[in-house]
């Protein structure tokens, strides 16, 4: 494994990181408001009702392991915020809390595209510079983290959407198997073949997203972008 840091490897690293920590606050701000606007103010009175990353970032989850899988492999990786704290006890409501975080990614991956596709249409971007690869990379983490944030299993969101839509019989049940769920995570993270669970469905949707904006800004070659 090449671990030579060169000016390009150093930008690709740099520019991962910001992604990332931008991409985990969204997701984690999303968390809080859901919360915030369902009258539990424990999130703003922790000051998380707000973009600003540093408000959001875990010391090891979003920068020491990020960062080091960045520049031993150039991949996604993989990394966790703070989590949310709340007092919500209902479980739709909870429901909507957990879903909250993961759509927000989404939210925040479609806006992405929309800009990059539209500044490719007006000529200020070509498809082959660094800016146009890391808005690249943006959108594609933005619908990983929707897809792996919403497998079914704790400390997942979808762990706890999971726990408020099953029937309330089954709940004992769940709760028995979901001491073991973190290790079922780990096994979707670090053995490659369980990751497509969630990478695949995330290059489908950031595909199909990028072929309808290049027929609404009618750009070929978007129309044939595939992820």
């Amino acid at each position: 494994m090449d671990m030579e840091l060169t000016p390009e490897r150093i930008r690709w690293i740099v520019q991962g990181m910001i992604v990332l920590l931008l991409s985990v606050a969204v997701h984690e701000f999303g968390h809080a408001y859901a919360a915030d606007r369902i009258g539990d103010r424990l999130p703003r009175r922790q000051g998380r009702v707000t973009l600003n990353p540093l408000a959001h970032a875990d010391p090891i989850g979003t920068l020491l392991l990020p960062l080091l899988f960045l520049a031993s492999t150039g991949g996604l990786g993989f990394g966790w915020g703070k989590p949310v704290e709340h007092t919500t006890h209902d479980r739709k409501r909870r429901v909507y809390i957990s879903f909250a975080g993961p759509a927000m990614n989404v939210i925040l991956g479609t806006t992405v595209a929309i800009i990059h596709t539209a500044l490719l249409a007006t000529g200020v971007l070509t498809f082959s510079s660094p800016v146009s690869g890391a808005l690249f990379y943006a959108v594609m983490l933005n619908f990983v983290l929707f897809f792996f944030n919403l497998l079914p299993a704790a400390p997942l969101d979808g762990g706890s959407v999971a726990r408020g839509l099953i029937p309330r019989s089954w709940l004992d049940t769940w709760d028995r198997i979901a001491v073991y769920a973190p290790f079922i995570v780990m096994a979707f993270i670090l053995i490659g073949p369980l990751g497509r669970v969630f990478t695949l469905p995330a290059r489908f949707c950031a595909s199909k997203l990028y072929n309808l904006l290049g027929m609404i800004f009618d750009n070929p070659v978007l129309r044939l972008v595939n992820l």
